[in-house]
């Protein structure tokens, strides 16, 4: 260590404080960087400086390409998550429920010979493929990888095919739910960061999904997509110059640290943003009749055609069958009137989306609706603020895209767990709301409890893997 720090010390000038990674991470390398970060801080008599690996990303992120406000896609190996900022700190908006995306990419690697790490392997491999079609797992604004990566290692297609497969698949997951949080957050922005970022396909797919929503795509160097020095030198910066000095007996490294637990003083604030309702959702275009909303699912060009056809075909006849459903077991959800291809013609439901007006009574009146949704054994995949609207007092829910049957705790869990996060994405203190939607909840749903306790370990779950 000495090697390195040594002639970084002959070369610094005046030095200011000492920063380094508090986590998230391995928390070996977290620990020996953190012994000689303090021992430098004490030694020089300067300022220590914790910094969250995740922000430091960010930051960095925005400082080199000079966006603002933007949905961030952070996808390295041992994270994807995609963050906004909100009140003060970033919030997340999903996440995967296993792997990261650097991580599912090197262990279909490692089944078939090829070099760590295994992206650049697969990119190069890829462009030589066929699409294969393989599990697409996408969840509400959470995503999860270890299905597609073991159907992908047991593939006897040739091996370009399944790199073709894997990385299609996996890319058109996390460009979606980066465009499922574009919409509900209505921000104008996407920033691209983390080691898998250097991929230029995931760069061409993004780049498109924010040509057709007209928001613009920000990507840093590739020195400053994977992890460098510079950017947690440059948060330690930001921190410092805001008053946040990490004393010693509080710079013990957290392998399990998140984004949204740092507060951000030098950030501008855009509130605005999470209460605009956006005409034009993640996936369909509805078109409003004095009578009839027609949803229709547009092409999504960053898709795979193929797999974009298998995916709008069955979302669409899956959730109009799932919306009577869920109706005819006294769920406030729109009437279905026809449906043909990947349209689907429904009665237009008057009243204010919910995350325009959030409130205890309003969340406690959508917990009851969701209630009755899992008991009637329907899972709706996409519970957000957004796809709930208030109409005389009582929740009606639509969107049921990503909706299933299933009775199965975990999906049920999982939920809970983005309709959670999504309110904690979209205020700043929001225990009061999410309260009032668990009693709303347990009062339609006897099996409540055990449900919130999966989400509890869902939550759990979703952190540094």
């Amino acid at each position: 260590m000495q090697d390195v720090i040594a002639p970084v010390l002959g070369r610094a000038g005046r030095l200011d404080a000492v920063a380094f990674s508090q986590g998230p991470g391995l928390g070996p390398c977290l620990r020996t960087v953190a012994t000689a970060a303090r021992a430098l801080a004490l030694a020089l008599g300067v300022p220590l400086i914790g910094v969250n690996h995740c922000l430091a990303h960010v930051e960095i992120g925005r400082y080199t390409t000079g966006c603002e406000d933007p949905i961030v896609l952070y996808a390295s190996g041992a994270n994807t998550q995609v963050i906004g900022y909100l009140a003060g700190r970033y919030r997340i908006f999903g996440e995967t429920l296993d792997i990261g995306l650097g991580n599912a990419l090197d262990k279909f690697a490692r089944t078939r010979g090829l070099p760590h790490p295994g992206g650049p392997g697969i990119e190069r491999l890829a462009r030589e493929g066929e699409m294969i079609e393989l599990p697409y797992t996408v969840k509400g604004m959470d995503l999860a990888f270890s299905g597609l990566v073991t159907s992908a290692s047991s593939s006897k297609a040739p091996l370009p095919d399944v790199c073709r497969g894997l990385q299609e698949t996996a890319f058109a997951m996390c460009v979606e739910v980066t465009e499922r949080a574009l919409a509900h957050a209505g921000k104008d922005e996407v920033l691209l960061v983390g080691g898998v970022g250097a991929n230029r396909r995931l760069q061409e797919m993004l780049g498109t999904m924010c040509k057709e929503r007209g928001a613009r795509l920000f990507v840093p160097e590739p020195v400053y997509l994977g992890d460098n020095g510079a950017m947690i030198a440059y948060t330690g910066r930001l921190q410092l110059e805001n008053g946040m000095n990490t004393p010693i007996s509080e710079s013990r490294v957290d392998p399990n640290y998140r984004i949204d637990q740092v507060p951000c003083p030098w950030r501008d604030d855009h509130p605005e943003t999470f209460f605009r309702v956006e005409p034009r959702g993640a996936e369909a275009i509805v078109q409003l009749g004095k009578t009839d909303a027609v949803k229709s699912r547009f092409e999504r060009r960053y898709r795979d055609a193929a797999l974009d056809t298998r995916l709008r075909q069955e979302r669409t006849r899956s959730e109009a069958r799932l919306i009577s459903a869920a109706r005819r077991n006294g769920v406030g959800t729109p009437i279905i009137r026809d449906v043909d291809g990947t349209t689907i013609v429904m009665e237009r439901v008057y009243g204010e989306v919910l995350k325009a007006g959030l409130s205890a009574e309003r969340l406690e009146a959508a917990g009851e609706a969701v209630g009755r949704l899992h008991a009637a054994g329907i899972v709706h995949g996409d519970l957000t603020t957004s796809n709930m609207i208030v109409r005389d007092g009582r929740v009606v829910v639509i969107d049921f895209g990503l909706a299933q049957s299933s009775e199965e705790l975990e999906a049920r869990g999982v939920d809970l767990h983005v309709l959670l996060q999504s309110l904690s994405a979209a205020v700043p203190e929001p225990d009061e709301l999410i309260a009032a939607f668990v009693r709303g909840y347990r009062r339609a749903f006897p099996g409540a409890d055990a449900v919130l306790e999966r989400e509890e370990a869902i939550r759990r779950r979703g952190r540094y893997l």
